[in-house]
Formats: structure tokens, sequence, C-alpha cells
């Protein structure tokens, strides 16, 4: 099959045949209709993620927003079929018996296996995985749609599914790319007032036309003085991976508001230990998610309330896919279609 190696860090992606994975008894076979290209496969390509960097696999397929058809199965599943279409997200595999696991919080499970990172992903055009770990896919969504949604949607979807974002509160979002245009549409569905912030007019457009009440140019020296303008936000989500988002995402929070860390820049962010306590402010953190959160948001998605902007490039453009990101230049998500056109479910 043709697939995307990396074999070294800061280096381009190989494309080349490698042999189809097998499945396991308790695995499924997918046809890769999509993979979404993930910033955070940009970090693990260049191994500037020191903690990651240790445990990628190599040479490793990168890719953990998947979608596709089943085309084998192992002898002992059940709830999956041949032609079954699914997902497969960051989080390949967990234990199920941790503590983590049992308390609801499967997406912290100290012996977690992960997609595109310590295991093959999606650059391909077949992928393996647990049954029990590759969610369906709602009728309504094609694989195109429904890929981003299996990172990118389920991360931002958590963040405020833990802030309790609710009707009537203020939400901002500081960067409009593949994870902040998709909690901007959230945040629109649970009512919220929701302010998009960019450097791009062209990104505070597009939030706009999806619903945001409010859009901000980051580099405008008044941006902080037009939310405490209005009493602050009561979130304010960072989607951005520039140590600048996340100062000037503090100073727009309301006191007992909360800063959620989405965003993940290579340097440390910190903020004066007294303005957290005056303020009270609660930093929240998220790993991308559950198969519960998976399942509530691509309902959302399935119900219309949430769609990914997308637009599909080959397989063979995976480089320069990712050369896109690292230049900001990418609205939306890009999606690679190993197989070519993705047909609808």
């Amino acid at each position: 099959m043709n697939a995307a190696v990396l074999h070294e860090f800061k280096r381009p992606l190989t494309l080349r045949e490698v042999d189809p994975p097998k499945p396991g008894e308790t695995e499924v076979l997918i046809a890769v209709e999509a993979c979404g290209v993930c910033h955070s496969d940009l970090h693990v390509a260049d191994g500037d993620w020191p903690q990651f960097a240790r445990i990628v696999k190599k040479p490793l397929i990168l890719g953990h927003e998947i979608a596709g058809r089943v085309v084998e199965k192992g002898s002992a599943v059940r709830d999956l079929h041949v032609g079954d279409c699914v997902g497969v997200p960051w989080l390949h595999w967990t234990c199920g018996d941790c503590e983590f696991c049992r308390e609801g919080n499967e997406n912290l499970c100290a012996r977690q296996k992960i997609t595109g990172v310590t295991v093959d992903g999606g650059y391909a055009e077949f992928v393996k995985a647990p049954a029990s770990h590759a969610l369906k896919i709602p009728e309504g969504l094609s694989s195109v749609e429904a890929a981003p949604l299996f990172c990118a949607g389920v991360t931002v979807f958590r963040a405020l599914k833990q802030a309790r974002i609710s009707r009537g509160q203020r939400l901002a979002v500081f960067g409009i790319g593949g994870l902040g245009h998709i909690a901007v549409q959230i945040g629109c569905a649970l009512g919220a007032e929701v302010t998009a912030v960019d450097i791009s007019e062209e990104k505070l457009a597009l939030a706009k036309s999806l619903g945001a009440r409010h859009a901000l140019h980051a580099a405008s020296p008044d941006v902080a003085k037009e939310f405490r303008n209005r009493g602050g936000v009561h979130a304010a989500l960072v989607t951005s991976a520039a140590k600048e988002a996340y100062d000037m995402a503090f100073s727009c929070v309301r006191p007992s508001g909360y800063l959620l860390v989405v965003g993940l820049p290579a340097e440390n962010i910190c903020f004066p230990p007294i303005l957290l306590a005056a303020r009270e402010v609660r930093m929240q953190a998220t790993a991308v998610g559950t198969r519960q959160d998976l399942s509530e948001i691509l309902a959302m998605a399935a119900a219309g309330k949430v769609r990914c902007q997308t637009a599909t490039r080959p397989l063979a453009h995976a480089n320069q896919v990712l050369e896109e990101l690292r230049q900001g230049s990418v609205s939306g998500r890009i999606v690679l279609t190993p197989h070519g056109s993705v047909p609808s479910h």
C-alpha cells in the first residue's frame, strides 16, 4: 500500500510502498478514505515536543484523524462489520482497568496507545485499529466531514464541556484554524456569545460566517480592553500555538472564568500567581477526548450543528500540507484522501 512515512525528525516524509497491516483477532482493517492533517502531526514530525519525541515509533506513519470503511475484521470482533463506516482517533487504545479509565477519563490512561505516534496512523491506504476504539460514523456524514472531528472536533468539544459553557455566557476563541472554527460552532450551538480572535482577516470573516457575534484582530492594542469593557469572558479557549495568544487570553478572562488550554506552544506559559489568586482564574487543559466525547460531537455534526470546513488533497501532497501548516496558511482543515475521491455515507 502507499504510505507517507516519517524516518527522521525534521525531514520530509517518504512516500513509498509498505506492506498493509494485518488485523489481529480483536482488530479491524480499515480502507482509509480521509485523514485530517493536524498541527500535532507537524509537532510529531519535527520532534519539537520533547515529551512525545521519546515515545514516537520510527519509522512511523502519521495521522490520527482517520475515517474509512472496514474491509476486514478479526475473529473476535462482533460489533463492527465489513462495510461499516468508522473513525480512528488519537486515542488508539486504552486499558480499561486503570484508575483514570475507571473514572471515565480514559484519555488520561497511562498505558494508552496513540494513533500516529506510538502506532501507525492514517497517512496510508489502510490502517488497523482495535475494534473497541473504532467508532461508527453516523449516517449523513462523509468520511471527509467526519475525519477532523476525531481530534480537532473532540478536543474543543471536551474543553467547552468541562468549562460548562452555557447559554448567554461569553466565550472567546483565540485562533480560528482547524480547531478554532469548530469551537466557534460548538459555542454558538450551546448558546454562548462567541468572539473570535485571530491575525487573519480571512479567518475572522470565516468565524463571523459561522455565527461568531464579534471578531477582533489580534494585532489590535485594544483587544483586552474590548473584553474588559464587556466584563471579561466566562471562558477563553486558546487553539493557537503562540505563547502570545495565551498572554492575551489570560487578560481577557473574567474573575472565576476559565482559561482553556488546547493549543500547545513549544515555550512554557506563565502567569503571575497574584493575578491567578486575586481573580480565581481557572486553567483547564484538555487531552483530546474520550469515546463518549467523540460520540457526542459526532451526534452534533450529524444533526447539522457542526461542520468542519475542509479541503481535500491526495496523499502525495502530505509534505506540502505540513509546510502550509508551518506557514500558518491553512484555514479550516486539509484532509488527505489516500484512495482518491470519497463517496458520501
